[in-house]
This record gives structure tokens, sequence and C-alpha cells, in this order.
């Protein structure tokens, strides 16, 4: 079933666990998100970023996530991951997306503030939650995201940015990356424990791939309620299509395709396991 992403991290916040938003970018990724979710019983968060807009089909993709959310036995919810623009947001709405995250992490506070609040108002109107960013992550290896600054979250800023914008729930930088950490994560859990003081909202921990699961375990105590995971499912694809592929001289794309995504699933079964708080 499909829906509202800010029901599935309110339940979420009161029982303490967290939820898998996984960034997809093909068939075979959300089937076997959407597989593992089922086969574990726990929701679970399909993310699109905006910066696959160019090679995905916004549209089209909401449909047919939409379309297997309805047959499956577990919520589903359906995101529109570190969005820049108010046209993409937009887009994502009209076309059935439960949530949107504006990401303005880059512009001062002041400005954050004015341009997720018009956000808020926009996608409230629709019935759209809403998750936006104080601070910035690093760009770790492997990743194809924005290089960030790595500024961590401000407490008392969360507070005061949660009041002024109306935002559902709130993404913070404590020293995850985006992508594989290139030393050792330093990942700073007694400011995950003020900022979840400082604002009573599902927290939303960004970079989960190569996140210690002793880390991961500790933040969702402290208040994180959707880790969102892109780079380890991406490298076991790639790796596997390299292993696949390097022998052969000819296959079929069906059974490549197929044997891909049996390649992501246990990765995706980890993370599901590991947020479940069990």
């Amino acid at each position: 079933m499909i829906v509202d992403t800010k029901k599935i991290l309110t339940d979420a916040q009161r029982n303490q666990y967290a939820v898998a938003a996984f960034n997809v970018y093909s068939l075979e990724t959300v089937q076997a998100a959407i597989k593992v979710a089922e086969q574990e019983n726990q929701p679970v968060i399909i993310a699109l970023g905006e910066r696959y807009f160019p090679t995905v089909d916004v549209e089209g993709f909401a449909a047919m996530v939409k379309a297997m959310a309805e047959k499956a036995t577990v919520p589903v919810a359906l995101h529109l991951d570190h969005a820049y623009e108010k046209e993409s947001i937009i887009r994502a709405i009209r076309c059935g997306f439960t949530s949107v995250m504006f990401d303005g992490s880059a512009h001062p506070f002041e400005e954050n503030v004015r341009l997720t609040k018009e956000i808020v108002e926009i996608a409230h109107m629709a019935g759209v939650s809403v998750e936006a960013e104080i601070g910035s992550l690093a760009k770790g290896e492997f990743s194809d995201e924005e290089e960030g600054t790595g500024t961590l979250t401000d407490p008392k800023a969360a507070k005061a940015f949660v009041e002024a914008t109306g935002v559902d729930f709130l993404a913070a930088a404590i020293g995850t990356v985006h992508g594989m950490y290139k030393g050792e994560p330093k990942i700073d859990l007694p400011l995950l424990k003020r900022i979840q003081q400082a604002v009573d909202l599902p927290l939303v921990l960004h970079g989960g791939s190569g996140t210690p699961e002793a880390v991961v375990k500790e933040a969702v105590q402290l208040g994180i309620c959707k880790v969102n995971v892109n780079t380890e499912v991406s490298m076991a694809a790639v790796s596997f299509m390299q292993d696949y592929l390097a022998p052969k001289n000819m296959v079929h794309l069906s059974t490549v395709m197929s044997e891909m995504q049996q390649a992501m699933e246990p990765v995706m079964t980890k993370f599901v396991r590991l947020f479940a708080n069990k």
C-alpha cells in the first residue's frame, strides 16, 4: 500500500525504530527494495533523487512505484530526495510522491528558512510531508552526490529552523558522509542526543552506507527514524556485473538484470533488519 511518509516515520518515532529509505534508479532497485521489505515485514521508503531526473522519467517512475506499492503487503512511501529546485518538488507532488526533501543547506540560515517555509506551504496544501536539512554532509568515496561542507547541525539552529518552517522531519548532520568513509568514521552521537532534545520531530540520517552497525543502533535509540541508503546497494550491483560479465562473451540483458537484483537484496536485507531495532 502507498502511504504518507510522515505516517510511517511517526510510527517509527513512537516505537523507536528506523525505516530504510533506499535510493533507487531502475525497476530492479525498486523491486529489490519492496521484496526485501515484504520478506522482513517492515515499511520501506522508495527515494528518487532530483539528480536522477535527467535519466528517469519522473511521472512514469511514480506510476510504476505506486502500482507496485498497491500490491505490496507492507507500507511503501515514495520520497523525493535532495531536491534544490521548486519546480522539481512541484513536479514530484503532482505525480504522487508522498514526501519531498528540499535541501537548502547550502544557503545562509535565513534564506534556508525562507525557501523551506515556501516549500512546506506548497507541499502541505497537497497533503505531502517535507524533509529539510540543517548542516551538510561531506562527500565520501563512490558517491554521486554533490560535495558538501561537512558542517554539523547546531541544535539551537535546528530548533529555530523547525519552529520557523513547520517541516515534518529533519536531516541531522552528525558526521556521516554521502558514500563510503575515506577514513575512520567520526560520528557525534552526543550531538545527536542534543538535537533530539531540541527538536521533537522524526530525525533522518543521511549516509547509511559504511556507518558502523553499533553507531546506527545507538542513533536509532537517539531519535533517528529514517536512514538513507544508496552507495552500498550501488556497489553490490556494480561489483556483481563486473564479476559476472568479465569471463563471458555475451549474455542476455534480462538475465543480467534479474541476477543483479538478487545481488542487491542481501545488502538491503542487512539494512532493514538493522534499522528495525529488534
